[in-house]
């Protein structure tokens, strides 16, 4: 088996890493995929950019998605995931975590953690 690599951007309190990082442990373990490596970084290694400088644009979505809110602790911030699993588990586990991280539906709503699939 391969190692593939999921990368989120997120614009989370301190509980929001924690919340996407369980989505991602049930979409792998119902697949028998394993986790290798999972980091939440700030920072990309070796560029200069800081995870504010990329997804600085998921602020602005938490502002426009909730206008009477006050955005606390929200700092954006990269899930980065390791899989040991075939393309086609890879691609069962992102499209499992993607809509859990914002069920699509008809009505609007608004994404409980904004952010960005790399």
């Amino acid at each position: 088996m391969k190692t593939r690599d999921l990368a989120l951007g997120l614009y989370a309190d301190e509980p929001g890493p924690a919340w996407v990082i369980g989505l991602v442990e049930d979409a792998a373990g119902s697949r028998s995929a394993r986790i290798m490596v999972l980091t939440v970084a700030d920072s990309f290694p070796g560029s200069g950019l800081s995870t504010a400088d990329v997804y600085d644009h998921l602020a602005e979505q938490w502002a426009v998605e909730h206008p009477d809110q006050d955005s606390g602790s929200r700092q954006p911030v990269e899930l980065r995931v390791h899989l040991a699993c075939s393309l086609r588990t890879w691609r069962a586990i992102r499209k499992t975590v993607l809509n859990g991280l914002c069920p699509q539906g008809t009505a609007p709503h608004a994404c409980r953690v904004p952010w960005m699939a790399v």
